[in-house]
């Protein structure tokens, strides 16, 4: 850390785990009992950076009522030297944005159990009455016995009321991943479930083809196309798709959330109905 020193609060730093624009995470013992979790440390620039220590408070206020094997647990949230800082459920594994690096060959044995546990993970979120507003593959991490946890509730939201929808507000700035938002979302409109539904159809057509679902010259030429422009068909991309997983994947990236599955229990359920590859052909 840059003050130096190897502690922060009874926790004794042991490595870096990845550090990002906002924050770092770390894996540190903890010294009564040697247990090893994760720290969320924001960066020494952004310590008095009031939004960036609302987003950190915001994600303990979020992530300490999840409990289930595919969330992360967040355990406590506190304050030392000044340095804002969450306790987390050590993962060790990399997300699936890094995973995807090495093509998504590895990773298609696996794929039904990662698919399910992804949409048990963010279900439960649902359940527990939040939007995420930041799925992507990035926030779902894979452990090495291909567990998946899926992470960071700093922009999560309550479901905007009914009213708020009819008047199209969504209240403060839009914020999300250009690359998985959906039009609503963009659009900055009250948002409900289904706004997370369409970035996780984002999420699943990169995780069969290896792309994200549009790409743009700019910032918003990218934008545009997830407010216009229909996603291609995931078999144009990878023939082994079958048409029922093609489907699924389209209608939850449908642009009216109207006509998108109406939660994540119903896509779950399709899921566990379908295949997402065709069965290869005996010789």
């Amino acid at each position: 850390m840059a003050s130096g020193r190897d502690y922060l609060g009874n926790y004794r730093y042991v490595r870096l785990i990845r550090a990002g624009a906002s924050c770092q995470v770390w894996e540190v013992a903890q010294d009564q009992t040697a247990r090893r979790v994760a720290l969320k440390v924001l960066q020494p620039e952004h310590t008095q950076n009031k939004e960036e220590v609302q987003h950190l408070k915001h994600e303990f206020e979020v992530g300490k009522m999840m409990k289930h094997p595919n969330v992360v647990e967040i355990y406590d949230y506190a304050v030392d030297r000044g340095i804002p800082y969450l306790v987390l459920e050590l993962i060790n594994g990399k997300n699936l944005k890094l995973v995807l690096r090495s093509g998504v060959e590895p990773l298609v044995p696996h794929l039904t159990q990662i698919v399910e546990q992804a949409a048990e993970g963010l279900n439960h979120v649902h359940e527990k009455g939040w939007v995420h507003r930041d799925v992507k593959p990035d926030n779902f991490l894979l452990t090495e016995n291909w567990t998946v946890k899926l992470i960071d509730f700093a922009i999560a939201v309550r479901p905007s009321s009914g009213l708020a929808k009819l008047f199209n507000r969504g209240g403060g700035k839009v914020m999300g991943t250009r690359s998985y938002m959906s039009p609503e979302q963009i659009r900055n409109e009250g948002l409900d479930m289904r706004a997370d539904i369409y970035s996780f159809g984002c999420t699943l057509f990169e995780l069969v083809t290896g792309k994200v679902p549009f790409t743009g010259i700019t910032s918003d030429d990218l934008l545009m196309k997830h407010l216009r422009q229909p996603p291609p068909p995931l078999l144009q991309i990878n023939n082994q798709v079958t048409n029922e997983f093609n489907s699924l994947v389209q209608s939850m990236m449908a642009k009216r959330r109207e006509d998108r599955p109406k939660s994540m229990a119903d896509v779950l359920k399709s899921l566990r109905k379908i295949r997402i590859f065709k069965a290869k052909k005996i010789s």
